[in-house]
């Protein structure tokens, strides 16, 4: 059967890093974001596949400790059969390619079908493992070699391919794969002359929020893994070098690190709040309790954006509610200079960001970042008979549009977006919730708090054991309304203030 060729051919062998999200390369996202069909291992971390095109050929080819989705042979016949049906293949191996990848192998296949391709090089595990864990692999003092070595070998083998005799003289040894030969690595290194005492370090998930470390001799590796319950993936270090780590580890000392928080906000901008927790050394599960949709009807929308130059007011309460305005009036074709005199009121500096990417600043944002400080602050500017135009979402309260009312403007009130519940928590949520792994759970407006509490009913969830963070009074009412007490809330009511918040009340328990 001839396949018939659809474009250019091309298979690249991509790098992604030891597993953080952030250490992989722009080379390659960038071809992520280009690849017609992406052949993915176990170790690449699933949040790549983000970057994808939507119509983009997304296939497994994991081989974890006895599952293997392949044998070797077959993604290699894979990877060729893709490519030379005319598409951009990129092959995703976790690490470098080079590194214990296999990627000499399937590069070898690629040149036997004369087919092209090209290599990204990434980050390798052992040189990520090193710095997170504290362990400079080479340091002049004590180490001025590293080598890396497999330790997939058959255990069952009477010889070694691996030449422990000079393994066992040189300085710093990291071993790829190598838990579950642990007891046989130690016994042939120390056979071969290197001292029992000798230290060494098992880091388990390296780079990850649920990195672990734990530190031994050769002569105790295999029975500290197993007290500890090291499992893949996991590397070995062994040198003097290990010592250095009782003064350089640095990612057990991150204030979240090993606490489990889970962000409910929308899926679209739970980034800016993960990231600032995963900085602070957190295990983040974003699990969003509300999406955001258009108005089901945009006629009012649509009518109050075509007269907003008789307004002399348009206040927006929230990111959602400036997105939705300016999405609406590129879409009438409208721009920054159809607002006429009217001005611009901001709940908060969030909501002014996403002005500010329009090249349009608000007129008035309160000092304290909510609803009804922002009415109050804008009662306290507006004249009787004044026209305001507010645009906010189709669950939004009358407490701002009575505050102003009251102080004699006129009101006209459009829906610029809806709120959502979705029909169910992610399952990854729902698994660390129901085992009790999750120790915050943050709150970023009412309709989050409303939506996790009837997502969660009849779940199992014991809410009492979770500490409960809360972005600012309104959302913090919403929840003492629901028999909760918020274990902090926020100063200032903003992301960055939530995040403070949380680190606070770490930080006066520790």
């Amino acid at each position: 059967m001839t396949t018939q060729k659809t474009g250019k051919p091309l298979a690249v062998l991509v790098g992604a890093g030891p597993g953080d999200p952030g250490l992989i390369t722009a080379a390659a996202l960038n071809w992520l974001a280009q690849a017609d069909t992406v052949l993915y291992d176990r170790l690449a971390n699933p949040s790549f596949l983000a970057g994808c095109r939507s119509d983009a050929e997304l296939i497994y080819v994991g081989k974890g400790p006895g599952a293997h989705a392949m044998t070797q042979e077959q993604i290699n016949e894979l990877l060729v059969k893709k490519t030379a049906e005319g598409k951009l293949v990129v092959r995703l191996k976790g690490g470098d390619p080079l590194i214990f990848g296999r990627g000499g192998e399937e590069a070898d296949a690629l040149v036997n079908a004369a087919l092209p391709f090209r290599i990204v090089p990434g980050l390798t595990a052992a040189i990520a493992a090193g710095a997170c864990a504290g362990i400079p692999l080479t340091d002049r003092r004590l180490a001025s070699t590293v080598t890396f070595i497999t330790g997939h070998e058959d255990p069952t083998k009477d010889e070694s391919v691996i030449n422990y005799d000079a393994l066992a003289g040189l300085d710093t040894l990291v071993f790829y794969m190598g838990v579950g030969n642990l007891p046989a690595i130690a016994a042939r290194l120390i056979s071969s002359g290197r001292p029992a005492d000798t230290p060494v370090a098992l880091v388990q998930n390296a780079t990850l929020p649920n990195q672990r470390t734990v530190v031994a001799t050769l002569a105790t590796a295999a029975s500290a893994a197993e007290a500890n319950n090291i499992r893949p993936p996991a590397l070995l270090i062994v040198g003097k070098v290990v010592t250095l780590r009782e003064k350089l580890a640095w990612t057990e000392k991150l204030p979240l690190f090993g606490r489990t928080v889970l962000v409910t906000r929308t899926r679209e901008q739970a980034s800016k709040l993960t990231d600032q927790l995963v900085a602070s050394g957190a295990n983040v599960i974003e699990c969003p309790t509300i999406e955001i949709q258009p108005p089901a009807d945009l006629a009012g929308l649509d009518k109050a954006l075509a007269e907003i130059k008789s307004f002399d007011w348009l206040v927006l309460t929230s990111p959602n509610g400036a997105s939705g305005v300016l999405a609406r009036m590129k879409h009438l074709g409208l721009d920054g200079r159809d607002l006429g005199s009217a001005r611009i009121a901001a709940v908060g500096p969030a909501t002014a960001d996403v002005l500010n990417e329009n090249f349009l600043h608000p007129d008035l944002m309160p000092e304290t970042f909510t609803t009804r400080a922002l009415g109050k602050a804008l009662a306290a500017q507006v004249s009787k008979g004044e026209r305001i135009l507010l645009a906010r979402a189709d669950i939004a309260t009358n407490e701002l549009p009575d505050i102003l009312r009251g102080a004699g403007a006129e009101v006209a009130e459009a829906v610029a977006y809806r709120t959502i519940c979705p029909a169910r928590l992610p399952d990854d949520a729902l698994r660390a919730l129901s085992a009790g792994k999750v120790d915050w759970v943050t709150f970023t407006s009412s309709s989050t708090a409303e939506n996790f509490l009837a997502l969660v009913k009849g779940a199992g969830v014991d809410l009492s054991a979770l500490k409960l963070a809360s972005i600012g009074p309104v959302t913090t009412e919403t929840l003492v309304g629901a028999g909760l007490t918020p274990t902090v809330e926020a100063k200032k009511h903003t992301i960055p203030g939530l995040v403070r918040a949380i680190l606070e009340a770490v930080g006066s328990s520790q």
